[in-house]
């Protein structure tokens, strides 16, 4: 945490909106790293599929065992191979839509701290460490 010295500190009063502005940008904040984390966790599994794919391109044999949850399945290498892509589909979606929503967070941040910078100054910190 950083002192601001006195004489750059702002002596405004905390209104009702600016208060409401703190809790908003302080709840897009703690959604923006969910998301972060939630993107994080979608890449590995993609990187795993894509090993997986890999693998079973290499592969001679007609079956091979797919894990779905915590079950193993007997399958024909194309099913497998299709189920690979299209989970590959699915979470590519999801990661633009994570992407929309982080675009869409940091924008409405944007704002916030022009707002409440506006009103401060010095005097609040939004930033990131």
């Amino acid at each position: 945490m950083q002192v601001v010295p006195a004489e750059e500190e702002s002596d405004a009063e905390v209104r009702r909106e600016d208060q409401d502005n703190i809790n908003r940008f302080a709840r897009l904040n703690a959604r923006l790293h969910e998301l972060k984390a939630e993107r994080e966790v979608i890449e590995k599994s993609l990187e795993r599929l894509d090993d997986a794919s890999t693998e079973l391109m290499m592969a001679s044999g007609d079956k091979v065992m797919l894990l779905i949850g915590e079950s193993f399945f007997d399958t024909s290498e194309e099913d497998a191979t299709e189920f690979c892509e299209q989970e590959v589909e699915r979470m590519q979606g999801l990661l633009d839509e994570m992407e929309t929503e982080e675009e869409s967070i940091v924008q409405e941040q944007q704002k916030l701290k022009t707002i409440l910078y506006g009103r401060f100054g010095k005097s609040i910190q939004l930033e990131d460490k």
